[in-house]
Order: C-alpha cells, then structure tokens, then sequence
C-alpha cells in the first residue's frame, strides 16, 4: 500500500484514479453479447451461461421447490441474521415515504405530484466469489415497499447449475416474483430485450463488475433505466490520532476483499497514525480466508498524508468515494461539509459492514466518482413521480392571457387556439 505526503494538487487526478479498465477496453465485449442474445434469446444465454459460469442448465428459471429446499439448508441462526437485517432496512426505507404534494399555484389552478411505483424491475445480484444476498434484502425490500409489481431476480449459478442457498432464502423472504440462473453481461442483456424464460423490465439494479456496469450502461440505449454505474467497492477513510488504527485498517481490508479491483484510501492529517494503520494492514491482512484477492486491491490503494482537514476536505470531495468513514475528533467539519458520497459512517464505532448488511441504510451505492451527481439505491428509485394538474373556469381565466402570449412569442398557434378557443367559450 503506497504513503503518499503532501501530493501536489496537479497529481491529484492520477493519484485518485480507480484501478478499473476503461469502459473502450470492455464495450465491444458487451456489444457482442447483447446482439447476440437480442437476436438469438434463450439459446444465447444459455451458451454464454455454459461459457461463462460452466454451468449447462434445462431451465434458467428457480422452481419453488428450489427454493423450498434451498430455505430448509441455511441455518437458523442465519435465518434469524437475516431477519434483523430485513427488519432495520424496511424501518429505513419505510421512513422514506412521502405524501402526495399538492398546492394551489394561483386561484382556479390545483397541481399536485404523486409517487407511483415503476411496474417492472430487474433485480441483478453478484454470485462469483461472494454470493452477495445482502444485496437481495437491500434492492428487493424497497421494491416491494414501493409496490413494484413484478421484482425479477438474476444472479449466476455456480458449475453445478445453482444459486446460493442464502440468496434463494433472502429472495422467497422480500418478495422477489421471479428469480432467474442468470449472471453476468448477458443477464443484463436478458432483462433488457426479455426472452422465453427472463421478463423485460423498465430498470435494473444492482452492483455487478465493469462487464455488469458497462451492460447496465449499455442497457439505456434500449430505453431500459438503471440504478446508476455501479462498480467494482471502493472506501475511503479520514482519521486523525483520535482514531483507533486497528479499526480503520479493519475497515480497510474490509472493502478490499471484495475484489481486486476494489480500492481502498486513508487521507490522515497524522503521520503517526498513517504509520500505524500501514503497520496494521501488514498485521491483520495474513489473517483473512481471502488474503491473495485482498492483496491485489491494497496493492491498487493508497495512505495519503495532509497537512489540513481543508486540504483533505478538498481532496475527498474530489475523490466523491462510494463509502467515506470520518474518525476524526473534528467530525462535524466533515459531515458539515461532504459535498460526494454514497454514504457515510461516523466514529470509531461505525464500521462501513454495519451499512452492508445490518444498520438500515442501503448498500447499493454510486462508485467510480459518481456519487458526486447520483444518489444511492433509496425508496425513490424504485418509483417515478407523476404530476397531476385541474384547472377551473377561473383558473382558465386567470393564466389564459398568459398562456396565449408566450405561445404566440415562441411561434406555437395551436398552443394559443387551445386557450383561446376556451376563452371565448368563457366569454
């Protein structure tokens, strides 16, 4: 893990680029793919299925039995885990619903908005080497909140032609309709063209690798919505000598056995502590089940030293991290004035795991610097707003001359006839 002290601004951009392959080296991947299964369905998913995942499968689509037998495998300890966490994210995103806002603009003229849920979504879950049914409690209990009608749920299958049990458990929990053994580029593909066995939806969501984020890009050109890019985790940690370095170097490695393209930051105002969390890194890092994979991405991570909370605030701004954790004793300067990030931990006793899995909030976030213009995965994406507008005789009378004159001004006759037309009627 490379110590950086004091960069210049200048290199700030290259020192805070992701390890990620540029979307030019995948696209063409993509594209073969989606044509492919545009024009050949099923059949197409099942080649790239067999190529892809080794699995070669009769029926893409989970039985109830599946599932039945699947839920009776994982423990009820688990269960009951799973439990929990569903319980604190339907608090959250439950909180999150608003009533209709209605208001009278001017006398005559009552306008109003109302949230309608988006009838089909896709629901797309990371099998390979985490099976991520955190991921499951986190997209499919907002939809069903929202009242999504139908939730289709793709995550691959192992070589054996299955899914995880605990992901199978999750979804049969929160009211997934349909779940489907699919992964990776042509899952997207599938929920967007819709074959045989995988229903079309209107949005996707869900994180994936830079095949899955480039799909779901590629997915928009055919008029289908996405969460947002969603790529491979990143965390970026603020800490100063209030900090424990043990945990932060924790909640370092946490991210980075995600994957090896994950990346993971620490930008301290101390050198000491810098030193410590390095130290600690080396430490606790020979421990984990998954320490090559690990390795690869603190290989790919950076310890940054500045001399201010301005100039760290600056550059965390800059960086907009999927996850940002604050350990600082000045904790309201950074919480104050984040401008970028998915989301935020506070204090030492807030790891970034408790957002994953329990705490409430959602764990599908902006990566790559997009959280500096989109949001995480909350009640409203899973609906759209719809504006609703009644208009009296005495509104019509109120705003017509309005009306009339700016559509004239832009050159629109048939706009003014409408108002007009209503106007002498009202005469």
């Amino acid at each position: 893990m490379k110590t950086i002290f004091n960069p210049s601004r200048k290199d700030w951009s290259e020192l805070l680029k992701r390890p990620t392959q540029t979307v030019e080296n995948i696209e063409h991947t993509v594209t073969e793919i989606f044509n492919d299964v545009q024009r050949h369905g099923d059949k197409a998913i099942a080649k790239y299925t067999q190529l892809f995942d080794g699995a070669n499968l009769e029926t893409v689509v989970v039985t109830p039995d599946e599932i039945t037998k699947a839920s009776s495998l994982v423990s009820k300890a688990l269960k009951k885990a799973i439990q929990n966490a569903k319980a604190n994210i339907e608090t959250f995103h439950k909180a999150q619903k608003t009533k209709r806002v209605s208001v009278q603009t001017s006398s005559g003229i009552d306008c109003w908005q109302e949230k309608r849920p988006i009838q089909k979504v896709g629901l797309y879950i990371p099998g390979g080497t985490a099976p991520l049914f955190s991921t499951v409690l986190m997209l499919a209990v907002p939809a069903q909140i929202a009242g999504c009608k139908d939730i289709v749920l793709c995550s691959p299958p192992n070589s054996q032609g299955n899914i995880a049990n605990e992901i199978l458990y999750a979804a049969q929990l929160c009211g997934v309709t349909k779940i489907i053994k699919v992964g990776g580029i042509q899952a997207i593909a599938g929920l967007t063209f819709g074959t045989e066995a995988i229903p079309q939806v209107y949005k996707i969501f869900g994180p994936g690798n830079q095949f899955v984020t480039v799909a779901k890009q590629l997915a928009t050109k055919y008029g289908v919505a996405i969460d947002m890019p969603a790529g491979p985790s990143e965390l970026l940690v603020v800490a100063d000598d209030s900090a424990n370095a043990s945990y932060v170097a924790s909640d370092l490695l946490s991210q980075a056995e995600h994957g090896a393209d994950s990346q993971v930051i620490l930008v301290s105002t101390s050198e000491s502590l810098v030193a410590e969390v390095k130290n600690e890194i080396t430490k606790q890092i020979v421990a984990l089940p998954r320490m090559e994979m690990a390795q690869k991405a603190i290989d790919n991570s950076k310890l940054i030293y500045v001399d201010s909370d301005d100039i760290a605030l600056e550059m965390i701004n800059e960086y907009a991290p999927e996850h940002f954790i604050v350990c600082t004793s000045n904790e309201d300067f950074y919480v104050d004035n984040i401008a970028n990030a998915g989301s935020v931990f506070i204090g030492n006793y807030t790891p970034e795991s408790a957002g994953d899995y329990a705490s409430g909030t959602n764990h599908t976030l902006p990566t790559n610097g997009f959280s500096k213009a989109y949001s995480g995965v909350n009640l409203d994406s899973f609906t759209k707003s719809i504006t609703f507008q009644k208009i009296s005789k005495e509104g019509i009378l109120n705003i017509g001359n309005t009306i009339e004159l700016m559509a004239e001004a832009e050159g629109l006759h048939a706009h003014k006839n409408a108002v007009t037309l209503r106007l002498k009627d009202l005469e």
